[in-house]
């Protein structure tokens, strides 16, 4: 015959009787939780920035802000990132886009108490090793006592050896356990990349530096040439310059007539 344990509250026995071994229902146990806060919820926020630089089907290659590349493959389809008020899933990204993920870790510490109750008959006690309950269906059920288990019997509480036939029992077992609840949220957010620059042709800059132009020279108006020429010289020269030829051809002559004497 398989014993249960009373610490668990035993889900099936059996009972040994004339006809043989009998499967008995499933205790009559009822089990109540509760939860409850065991301090602040805390909250860490984590965001990464980068460049999309390569997009093939679901496969995204993003680099990082620290120059790292990141490969993200088999992106889900909803997957999306906000850009412009429009959500774009994997097949509308393009190169050049700068995304930024924000991831919001939520951690919250709680207790966890179960209680898990049993009432029943005394029908048969072995203290202190177990005890067979008649459960509120008639059925009996037997049940090992774990060490230092008690039983309240008509609002006083006693143990193993307090027990006889026919006493109607309870028993409570309470756990308690703490638990940590950790959610996230994630938002994605992008922006297009900047249009291509127009190639244009460069203008030649020509810088016009003035010069300043030299000082006009200052030149005497050219007086009118006269009818007439003034008479600005006398006879006397001329004379004396006929005087000197008559002179010089005289003495010519005198001196031809030397010779030929």
């Amino acid at each position: 015959m398989k014993l249960a344990t009373f610490s668990r509250l035993m889900q099936v026995s059996v009972l040994a009787t004339g006809l043989g071994c009998i499967p008995l229902a499933l205790a009559q146990v009822e089990t109540t939780k509760s939860v409850s806060p065991e301090g602040a919820p805390t909250k860490d926020v984590k965001v990464e920035r980068g460049t999309i630089v390569y997009v093939s089907g679901n496969d995204v290659v993003v680099k990082a802000e620290d120059g790292s590349l990141r490969h993200f493959n088999n992106v889900p389809d909803s997957v999306t990132v906000n850009v412009d008020g429009k959500q774009l899933n994997v097949h509308q990204l393009q190169p050049g886009m700068t995304v930024e993920r924000q991831t919001i870790t939520t951690t919250t510490p709680r207790m966890i108490k179960t209680v898990q109750t049993v009432e029943g008959t005394v029908w048969q006690v072995s203290p202190p090793n177990s005890v067979i309950l008649t459960m509120e269906n008639g059925k009996n059920q037997r049940f090992n006592i774990p060490k230092g288990q008690k039983f309240t019997v008509n609002g006083q509480e006693t143990d193993a050896f307090g027990l006889r036939k026919g006493m109607k029992i309870s028993a409570q077992k309470v756990v308690e356990q703490p638990e940590t609840v950790v959610s996230q949220h994630v938002t994605r957010t992008g922006s297009m990349p900047p249009p291509p620059a127009i190639k244009q042709d460069v203008p030649i800059l020509v810088v016009y530096v003035p010069v300043e132009a030299p000082a006009p020279v200052e030149t005497a108006a050219a007086e009118p040439t006269p009818a007439k020429l003034p008479k600005t010289a006398s006879n006397v020269p001329l004379l004396g310059l006929l005087g000197l030829l008559s002179i010089s051809l005289a003495m010519g002559l005198k001196l031809v007539r030397v010779l030929q004497s």
